[in-house]
């Protein structure tokens, strides 16, 4: 099995506060702003965007299309926690990131979460090759008629969203971070042993 041993080189320890692509517009994206702005997609309550969940709400279910496995539903996910990392081929602190979330995964004692990536690449095949180039483990998907990008209000990338084991959205974190150091790792433990302890009550 692949190691994170032989990934593109590793993010730097800081996390990048600003450093976030914003997606350019392909025809679909575009008509699907244009549907926002005309009032024809009902918002989410508290969304920055129609269609998009906000924090503390609870995630649809979705297909997901597999790009280096199986394809799934979002809901075979539930019952556990999950971080889901959405990103672009053609996103440079995107790909920065996604050597930090590798890292992450092979820690010793692996995290006691889930851990899957969504594309929103347009074309499959460019983030097929980046995955296939970089022996990415964790599994990826690609985004279906902008189900998940709206969902989770990916407007800009890199953006990481922590999910407890209900299905309810913790936390969204743009920009690029590096995803093993202490500082991202306390982050991920306040976010997912708060969902804990509420869970327990």
């Amino acid at each position: 099995m692949p190691t994170p041993h032989s990934l593109p080189s590793p993010a730097p320890s800081e996390p990048y506060p600003g450093r976030a692509a914003h997606k350019p517009q392909s025809g679909r994206r575009a008509l699907l702003a244009l549907l926002a702005a005309g009032g024809l997609l009902p918002a989410a309550s508290g969304a920055a965007t129609a269609g998009e969940v906000p924090i503390g709400g609870f995630l649809r279910d979705a297909p997901l299309q597999g790009l280096n496995g199986p394809s799934r539903h979002l809901s075979q996910f539930l019952g556990r926690q999950l971080l889901i990392n959405v990103w672009a081929s053609w996103c440079p602190p995107c790909l920065e990131e996604m050597a930090s979330i590798e890292r992450l995964a092979w820690m010793e004692g692996r995290p006691p979460f889930a851990m899957i990536g969504i594309s929103t690449d347009d074309d499959p095949e460019p983030a097929r090759a980046y995955l296939r180039r970089s022996n990415a483990t964790i599994s990826h998907f690609i985004d279906h008629a902008l189900r998940i990008e709206t969902m989770l209000g990916a407007s800009r990338i890199p953006l990481t969203v922590l999910v407890g084991a209900d299905g309810r959205i913790l936390d969204k974190i743009h920009g690029a971070r590096d995803w093993d150091a202490r500082e991202s790792l306390l982050l991920l433990e306040r976010a997912f042993g708060r969902a804990r302890t509420v869970a327990a009550r």
